[in-house]
């Protein structure tokens, strides 16, 4: 038998500060679970109206392309396109939100000037470049908010079986003890007090 649930007064301090810190670490998950779940909401809502500029940008830009292509040829076009510089900036950092490490993505955005002269190119061109670039920034973007809600959800997840646990199982375990200890000790007070009577009696005969 474990010792703490013997009927003893200490026990019962023990069991009552055991129930007092399980009800605190409940209202503790209970309003992480809660924050969590706001800033996954919000990185949803952020990530649907992203993915529609996505599309609506990628529409814009390969129209402006095929423009391109047809009024410079496209091996001009793929000519220019190699001049392009590869993106090597990027950079992953990360904050926390209520212990969830999320990612933070930094990069340099390129140079208002494309890296090819505007002699012999086409207006349609720039556009093209122009509105890739707001793609890639875009993505880079959406890439960031997604993995963020991953980790979120991840741990909310935990977040709500610690709570379940600790309401379930912990803080219902806590409160029987508490009540049998302190139905013990009033059972023993009781007899002790009609025992001192009994005394009390035969003494005063």
């Amino acid at each position: 038998m474990d010792p703490n649930t013997f009927p003893t007064k200490g026990n019962l301090i023990l069991a009552k500060n055991s129930l007092t810190l399980s009800r605190q670490g409940y209202d503790l998950m209970d309003k992480k679970r809660n924050i969590l779940i706001r800033e996954l909401m919000d990185l949803i809502d952020q990530a649907t109206d992203i993915q529609a500029e996505i599309d609506k940008t990628f529409t814009g830009a390969y129209r402006s392309l095929q423009k391109a292509n047809i009024q410079m040829g496209i091996h001009e076009v793929e000519a220019i396109s190699e001049t392009i510089p590869v993106e090597e900036s990027i950079q992953i950092k990360r904050r926390s939100v209520m212990g969830t490490e999320i990612p933070r993505v930094e990069y340099e955005k390129g140079a208002a000037k494309p890296p090819y002269e505007f002699y012999g190119t086409k207006l349609s061109l720039d556009e093209a470049k122009a509105q890739f670039d707001r793609v890639k920034e875009l993505t880079i973007r959406l890439a960031q908010i997604e993995n963020s809600a991953y980790r979120l959800a991840h741990n909310i997840k935990k977040t709500q079986k610690r709570a379940n646990a600790l309401a379930n199982i912990t803080i219902p375990r806590f409160e029987g003890l508490t009540r049998e200890i302190q139905n013990a000790l009033e059972e023993k007070e009781r007899e002790e007090f009609t025992r001192l009577k009994v005394i009390k009696r035969i003494q005063q005969r």
